[in-house]
């Protein structure tokens, strides 16, 4: 037993509602991936067995009832045995098979909707109909991606649920079918963006199945271009709510870029202004919890009317309710109309309705004026959430959610107080305790779908938590203002921009960071593998906990693992080597050189597909200024990591082909360099250009309209350069044959080159006779592991090899460098 701060006895945790919560929760999952039948009989057994674990406990208290001299045996057992102890038991177990044919009863009528009704017939058949769907979530955007050579259009999505389809015989069908409404990109964008939860619409689909068969759809609908067809308005509350939020938009709109993305998000779960290099950012510090409303969020809502808690375990009154004269009973009722107003507002994803629950339960307890542990409040949350929504026993937000909560209640404390016995501040070790338990139960759950592990989450939460309580206070304040007084809202909202500011700095300094995560095994044997490690790794820190050099040992090391200083680097891996002329980053399927110009200068050649790829190549090889940066065409595997190159770097100028085809990729190259503030050229054939010992001259294209036959292709920039100690590189963009011939025959003073950058990723088309002129040394491909293009193919590769070259490849060598000059050319591969 322990005292809290005032003094009054903790009562031990009572776990008795955990085994029914589980229970449910792994049936609910289990009942999802399988078939009817199988739903049915599993039912059929636990309500068997709740049955069989029932009867003899209640058969006894029916004879005890008949026979008063019945259960008066020696110790209390009566006649027959069964003592007090196992009927329990017996009551307890069945309990638990009970909760279990619930979570699967449920899950199974939920899933059942999946396969009944016209709209997975129409998926099945890839059908068009006429469709009136409800919009149950906010709109949102697809995050953009680079699928080959294209960047794919960002759609918008909405999950919807289908109450009607028309087919094209003129048959109409209602329904209800949980669906995923695609919208391509097209005019109309921002009214379909603007759509409320609760809105009905008509819309002419092609319907498809979804892509997962675990996903909860019936079927994913595509719909047509144009703007939405309304056919009835959205409800009165989420009207209210939509204008609330639209509301606090407009009063964030003169916030710095970071604070005005960010702020609507942590206060009501609003992303719809966070970019793909912010949310990246969040990703890699795992701090994207704040982005998602969870119980936090309440809390702090809640802590103005009832005050902070005295201990995790405990709801304790406090705060404006008393010192207004609400009582009890009043302080409850003005808590829950918080926390509906809330849920509303933040739209009911399984994070805020885990909240609103904790959130009612906690008020429960304030209304009887009773303490209780809330490890129980969270397994009854668990149970009636998974027997409401059976899909959120298999989302992953759900779990992480679940556990981060347990830790707090059940890990933190004693960890905290651990740490205090050691001389810690309370509040610091109140706060370094919650980091710790949850990440140390989060982590192996995000390593399961993200395959990699954050080295930086625990000092970023550390130093994000304290600005998350300002914010979300002023942030609710400016929308709560905003519909009566915009002034006041935008005066809020500059307060709360601050605190929103220093969040957003702390995620792209942790991210920026070199070891800021690291690759690890995914699945679920990824995931049980750094349990194992966690638990070794807390079992080692109590081990040595008071010896002090051990520990600061572990920690300076944890600090160079992430810091990962060049020299050290450089000393540990080899990477990058010293003097390197030429460098080819390993960006996936797509090209990134870089050509040394100097200290902390490179010209860039490309930029890749991944602008986080091609950003940590950059700070690999200690590039800080790039005078200049060619991108040989517009196709996405060789710009779409250009925010990579721009970012935190000087770059001079951006150099392109004349070909802008794609157009929208070419489009893309302008607006970014325009936010940069960088100018566009367009490189001229016979163009000669120097920088320090560097020097290059523009082969291709040829003035006039572009080869035709290649397209964007064999437009590419081709350069011919001379770097330092005189080592000659040619490089070939994605030129094919007939544009590598006639590039042969437009400069047949071409001759022997030390390195070839081998055109288009080394395909098999590949012109033989510009191969066997210039005679590389060393050819270097770019390509994607596992790429769908075979990339590069094996002939491609024994010509070059035929011809007297040693080849490296970027998918099995990894990124590849070159050093030295004449025969003191060495090409030096990082590997994975």
């Amino acid at each position: 037993m322990t005292r809290d701060e005032e003094g009054w006895k903790e009562e031990p945790a009572d776990l008795r509602l955990v085994p029914p919560a589980l229970a449910a929760w792994a049936a609910a999952a289990a009942a999802l991936g399988v078939a009817g039948w199988w739903v049915v009989a599993g039912v059929g057994f636990c309500l068997a067995g709740a049955a069989a674990s029932l009867i003899p406990a209640v058969a006894r208290w029916l004879t005890r009832g008949r026979d008063p001299a019945v259960g008066v045996g020696p110790g209390g057992g009566g006649r027959g045995g069964g003592s007090p102890g196992w009927r329990l038991r017996a009551t307890a177990w069945a309990g638990v098979l009970l909760c279990a044919a619930a979570g699967a009863a449920s899950a199974g009528l939920h899933a059942a909707d999946l396969r009944r009704g016209p709209v997975p017939v129409l998926a099945g058949e890839y059908g068009r109909a006429w469709a009136e769907v409800t919009v149950t979530s906010d709109p949102r955007l697809t995050r953009p991606r680079v699928s080959g050579r294209a960047m794919v259009p960002v759609s918008v999505v909405m999950d919807a649920e289908v109450v009607r389809v028309e087919r094209t015989d003129g048959t109409v069908v209602r329904t209800r079918a949980p669906v995923l409404l695609i919208v391509p990109p097209g005019e109309g964008r921002d009214a379909w963006l603007r759509l409320l939860p609760s809105t009905r619409l008509r819309v002419g689909a092609r319907f498809a199945p979804p892509r997962d068969p675990g996903d909860p759809y019936a079927a994913v609908l595509k719909a047509g271009a144009g703007p939405p067809r309304v056919v009835a308005p959205p409800s009165a509350p989420q009207r209210t709510a939509g204008e609330l939020r639209a509301g606090l938009r407009m009063a964030t709109d003169g916030l710095a870029p970071d604070a005005r993305a960010l702020l609507p998000g942590l206060v009501v779960g609003d992303t719809s202004r966070i970019g793909t290099e912010l949310r990246d950012a969040f990703e890699a510090t795992d701090l994207t919890h704040l982005l998602a409303v969870s119980g936090s969020n309440l809390s702090i809502v809640l802590l103005l009317l009832v005050g902070r808690p005295g201990r995790a375990r405990q709801v304790e009154r406090g705060g404006l309710a008393p010192r207004i004269g609400l009582s009890l009973r009043g302080t409850a009722l003005a808590g829950a109309g918080l926390t509906v107003a809330f849920v509303v507002v933040c739209r009911p994803d399984p994070s805020v309705l885990r909240a609103a629950a904790c959130g009612l339960v906690a008020l429960l307890a304030i209304a009887t004026g009773r303490r209780r542990s809330l490890i129980p409040a969270l397994a009854a949350v668990v149970l009636v959430l998974v027997l409401y929504d059976p899909w959120l026993a298999r989302s992953y937000g759900f779990l992480l959610s679940v556990l981060a909560t347990g830790a707090l209640l059940v890990v933190a404390p004693g960890w905290s107080e651990a740490l205090r016995r050691r001389g810690v501040p309370g509040r610091l070790a109140e706060a370094l305790a919650a980091a710790l338990a949850a990440q140390a139960v989060s982590a192996p759950v995000v390593v399961v779908f993200a395959a990699r592990m954050s080295l930086v989450a625990i000092p970023a939460n550390l130093l994000a938590e304290p600005a998350v309580a300002l914010a979300t206070v002023f942030g609710f304040g400016a929308l709560a203002v905003a519909p009566v007084w915009a002034a006041g809202a935008e005066g809020l909202a500059w307060v709360a921009g601050w605190p929103a500011g220093w969040i957003a700095r702390v995620a792209r300094t942790g991210a920026a960071l070199p070891g800021a995560e690291v690759a690890w095994p995914g699945g679920w044997w990824g995931g049980a593998a750094l349990a194992l490690v966690t638990v070794a790794v807390v079992a080692g820190v109590r081990r040595l906990r008071h010896r002090t050099w051990p520990v600061v040992g572990v920690v300076v090391l944890l600090v160079l693992v992430v810091a990962r200083p060049v020299p050290l680097v450089r000393w540990v891996s080899g990477w990058p080597p010293p003097g390197w002329v030429f460098a080819m980053c390993q960006v996936g399927q797509g090209d990134a050189t870089v050509l040394a110009a100097g200290e902390g200068a490179g010209v860039v050649v490309d930029a890749g597909p991944d602008p986080v790829a091609v950003d940590r190549c950059l700070r690999e090889l200690e590039v800080r200024q790039v005078p200049l940066l060619v991108l040989t065409h517009f196709h996405a595997d060789h710009v779409a990591g250009l925010p990579g190159v721009l970012k935190g770097r000087r770059v001079g100028a951006i150099q392109t082909t004349g070909l802008e085809e794609p157009p929208g990729q070419a489009e893309f190259v302008r607006r970014e360099a325009s936010a940069a503030g960088v100018p566009v050229v367009r490189a001229e054939p016979g163009e000669q250009r120097r920088v320090g010992a560097l020097e290059w001259r523009v082969l291709w294209p040829p003035a006039g309209p572009a080869p035709p036959d290649g397209g964007p292709n064999d437009a590419s920039v081709t350069l011919l350069v001379r770097g330092q100690g005189g080592v000659s590189v040619l490089l070939l963009g994605d030129l094919e044959p007939p544009a590598q011939r006639a590039l042969w025959r437009a400069h047949p003073e071409l001759g022997a080159v030390d390195v070839l950058k081998v055109a288009h990723h080394g395909s098999a088309h590949q012109d033989p006779g510009l191969t066997g002129a210039v005679r590389p040394r060393l050819a270097l491909v770019s390509a994607g592991r596992d790429n769908p293009y075979g990339h590069p193919s094996p002939r491609t590769l024994a010509a070059l090899r035929a011809g007297g070259a040693r080849v490296l490849r970027t998918d099995r060598d990894g990124a590849i460098a070159v050093t030295g000059a004449g025969r003191g050319l060495v090409a030096v591969a990082r590997g994975w």
